[in-house]
């Protein structure tokens, strides 16, 4: 896992109905290694997400601005190991992952983490508040060839302005490779099972249903195949 952190990469992502998933993991099961902390291999995390009291993050996310970033601070629960988060998504598409280790579990930010958050030039004048609470569960692959992680998430929980919203029908599937993905086995197995590559935000949609003030013009298709999903 330490040899393909993938701390600088692109990401190509997927979600779909949870009932194709064993197909596809029986189609590639000898293509990928399965990650397991104390003998479990469908781990739990739990992430807090943190915005601006305008949602700069999220709206920047909305309008689709090629340089954004999100907050987050998330913990490992089966080894109770919490690292405070920033995302950046470049306007040359990639993902550039920075992280601490904290042992922060407020809902304020520690003064360690402000700084670590300040270094950030769009962060550093901008106060911050806790906005969602992001519960899953994760099955982490590792490709036989260490050139490709990939995350599948489901049991998706969103907690936020006393809304609590679980969505059991509903699997992520993020692919992590240092450029495209054109030999992942795991992607050519989603195609053949007429999966194809969609772009999604746990922190967006989870903004979204438990919030509908927000501004969701520009989510309409997704939240539309969203409310599919979950019947």
């Amino acid at each position: 896992m330490d040899s393909i952190a993938l701390m600088n990469r692109m990401d190509t992502k997927y979600w779909f109905h949870i009932s194709k998933l064993q197909a596809i993991l029986e189609q590639v099961k000898d293509e990928y290694y399965i990650f397991e902390n104390c003998g479990m291999q469908e781990l739990p995390y739990s992430t807090v997400y943190y915005d601006t009291p305008n949602n700069d993050m999220y709206i920047a996310h909305h309008n689709g601005v090629s340089n954004r970033y999100k907050v987050r601070r998330r913990t490992y629960m089966q080894s109770d190991i919490t690292f405070m988060e920033i995302k950046n998504k470049t306007n040359k598409g990639r993902t550039i992952k920075k992280r601490i280790k904290t042992d922060n579990k407020q809902s304020e930010l520690s003064y360690e983490e402000s700084m670590f958050i300040s270094k950030v030039d769009f962060l550093s004048n901008k106060s911050l508040e806790l906005v969602l609470k992001n519960d899953f569960t994760r099955i982490t692959l590792v490709s036989k060839k260490m050139n490709e992680r990939c995350t599948i998430d489901y049991n998706l929980n969103f907690t936020a302005n006393n809304n609590f919203v679980t969505t059991n029908t509903l699997v992520v599937v993020e692919i992590k490779t240092e450029g495209y993905p054109a030999s992942s086995a795991l992607a050519k197995a989603l195609k053949a099972n007429g999966i194809r590559q969609d772009g999604f935000s746990k922190y967006c949609l989870g903004r979204l249903i438990t919030d509908n003030s927000l501004k969701h013009n520009m989510f309409k298709r997704k939240m539309l195949k969203f409310e599919k999903l979950i019947k």
